[in-house]
């Protein structure tokens, strides 16, 4: 079920008159205007505005170009098939990108997002050592944030009645197999550091399916318990027959006066157990 939150953190950003304005529309909100400004910039200037904007390693290892862990997530390739893919991956992250925000709170939605962001670039900047690596495109990390979605909510019914968690596993398939045929092992350490990362993050925080290896790996991994002795508890005398009289005689008068059925449910409890009593103590 959508509109589900289990955090006190989830609040809008801001409000445009009555809408609320969440950090999902805002991140929407800036990769549309980028996009924007990209193909202004590609018209006057030239794609080389967008080489100086992808993830590479080399510029980043050997000439300090820190501003690339970030830049390469906002490239869209202002062409009719890239526009096009781009107004799709809008739609899913504003749809899918809003119930995850809803569902963990605003912060952990910003650690989610800024997880997928510079986790991928870090993993291509350590491939580097044996080959260097160039990258550029949010996909995977949109795609990371509907797999987020899955997790929260595997069983819900999507596109074609299909479940979430098999449209996610259909298109990490898809994916994976396309990155294969074309040899593109970028794009594959991309897309499976993205989903690993998601579903990891999700299941940290609770939610999620419930996994037998990674309950027993926390059981493992948690502090033991603190044994402490508990001094032996003395045996208490039994009620004499006078107090079992003394506390069911309020009790008693109550049923003279008003009948059995005055008793409230703590007075017959309280009946019952002095009368098992007195029934003992006269065996």
């Amino acid at each position: 079920m959508f509109g589900v939150t289990t955090s006190d953190d989830y609040r809008p950003v801001a409000w445009m008159g009555r809408y609320p304005v969440d950090m999902t529309t805002m991140l929407v909100g800036l990769h549309v205007v980028v996009a924007i400004l990209t193909a202004i910039l590609v018209g006057l200037v030239g794609s080389s505005v967008l080489a100086s904007l992808q993830f590479e390693s080399a510029a980043v290892l050997h000439g300090g170009q820190i501003w690339r862990f970030f830049t390469y997530a906002f490239i869209h390739a202002p062409t009719p098939s890239g526009l096009l893919w781009f107004a799709v991956e809008m739609y899913m992250l504003f749809v899918f990108g809003r119930e995850v925000e809803r569902f963990i709170g605003r912060r952990a939605y910003v650690a989610l997002y800024l997880t997928l962001l510079l986790l991928p670039p870090v993993v291509l900047s350590l491939l580097s050592f044996w080959t260097p690596t160039i990258f550029a495109t949010s996909t995977a990390l949109h795609f990371a944030v509907f797999v987020a979605f899955a997790t929260i909510y595997p069983n819900v019914e999507l596109f074609l009645r299909i479940m979430a968690k098999w449209i996610a596993l259909i298109f990490v398939a898809i994916g994976t197999l396309s990155a294969l045929a074309m040899r593109d092992w970028q794009s594959l350490v991309v897309l499976w550091t993205s989903i690993g990362a998601a579903f990891l993050f999700i299941e940290l925080r609770g939610a999620g399916p419930e996994l037998a290896w990674w309950s027993a790996l926390k059981t493992r991994f948690e502090p033991k318990p603190k044994y402490r002795v508990v001094p032996k508890m003395r045996q208490t005398r039994p009620a004499d027959s006078d107090d079992v009289y003394a506390s069911i005689d309020p009790i008693l008068d109550k049923i003279s006066k008003f009948g059995i059925g005055s008793l409230t449910a703590s007075e017959r409890r309280q009946l019952n157990r002095e009368r098992e009593r007195l029934l003992k103590n006269s065996e």
